[in-house]
């Protein structure tokens, strides 16, 4: 049995139906990546799953207990980050955790060994007597995270937690993410920056406008997207060529061969862009063969040439392809 399992969960405020039939399914030591633009009914959907709100209908269970019956029960097995999350003033990183681990209801040595622990996996040992309020954002983010695992949940959940960090500060979260989920904790992660969610997720969900249009491993929700094939060319001129004029007749010539749908230049390479309606890897390559001969047959003075993998993003795309309300 899964640790948390969604049951046709609907959320409607007045005439706005913000959630609409949800289901899906998340176990312990995995962690599933939430996907959705802004306003799709991510933050909604988890503030529910936090016992924070009450949905319209459906069912909620985590560990077998009930969520909207048994409120109670199951906090104490929840974690949740807020995508907007906040401080106290004057407030040190030691005294605020140790607000929220009394909040708990740890105690003693107990309490004590839990806040080191928290600070050590989270890096935050050395600012242990930093103001809160001082900290940069990428701190702030461990702060909150350390406080979400003070009680030692089994499902964390967290809302837009990379939103806004420096790109180191996000490699930082991921590896602190993935060691989580190593320790068996089953961890629900949204975002609407699919590269973020495709380098750490186990599985995907994603969410538009309410409804959940597909759910799966990344590499199945990958292989839904296999009717669009992408690959790029890069191409360097030889000193004194005429570069121009080497550039436009390289994107005529692509664009008059057959499945080439669009020929774009990102700084030194053509994006070339094939479509094919149940496209397998082999015949992207044989493609790809195809091209390239053409190119060195026409002279062109090709330097590189490779496919461009395809990646969540397309995924999504290819999933979310004319969906309207």
């Amino acid at each position: 049995m899964s640790l948390l399992e969604v049951k046709g969960l609907r959320r409607d405020f007045g005439e706005l139906r913000a959630v609409d039939n949800v289901s899906f399914e998340l176990e312990a030591g995995t962690i599933l990546g939430f996907i959705g633009p802004n306003g799709a009914g991510k933050s909604t959907t988890m503030r529910i799953l936090a016992t924070l709100d009450t949905p319209t209908a459906g069912e909620v269970m985590l560990e077998g207990y009930s969520l909207v019956d048994r409120p109670d029960q199951v906090r104490p097995l929840i974690g949740y980050m807020p995508d907007r999350y906040g401080t106290y003033e004057d407030v040190t990183v030691l005294e605020f955790l140790d607000f929220f681990a009394r909040a708990y209801g740890l105690r003693g040595s107990a309490r004590q060994r839990r806040l080191a622990s928290v600070m050590d996996f989270t890096g935050l040992g050395p600012l242990s007597h930093k103001p809160t309020n001082s900290l940069s954002k990428g701190m702030k983010q461990r702060v909150a995270l350390g406080r979400t695992l003070l009680h030692d949940p089994k499902l964390l959940i967290l809302d837009e937690p990379a939103d806004g960090l420096d790109p180191r500060a996000r490699i930082e979260l991921r590896e602190l993410l993935r060691a989580l989920a190593d320790q068996g904790k089953a961890v629900l992660i949204s975002s609407h920056i699919l590269t973020e969610l495709a380098e750490i997720c186990d599985t995907c969900a994603i969410i538009e406008q309410g409804r959940l249009l597909a759910t799966g491993r990344v590499a199945d929700l990958l292989a839904q997207a296999a009717g669009t094939v992408v690959a790029e060319l890069s191409v360097r001129l030889f000193p004194g060529a005429e570069g121009e004029a080497v550039w436009a007749r390289t994107e005529r010539l692509l664009l008059e061969q057959p499945r080439v749908k669009e020929v774009t230049r990102e700084g030194d390479a053509l994006r070339v862009r094939l479509e094919h309606e149940g496209a397998k890897a082999a015949w992207m390559d044989e493609a790809a063969a195809q091209l390239l001969a053409v190119l060195v047959g026409a002279g062109v003075p090709v330097c590189a040439f490779g496919h461009r993998e395809r990646n969540l993003e397309d995924a999504f795309m290819h999933v979310t392809k004319g969906r309207v309300g």
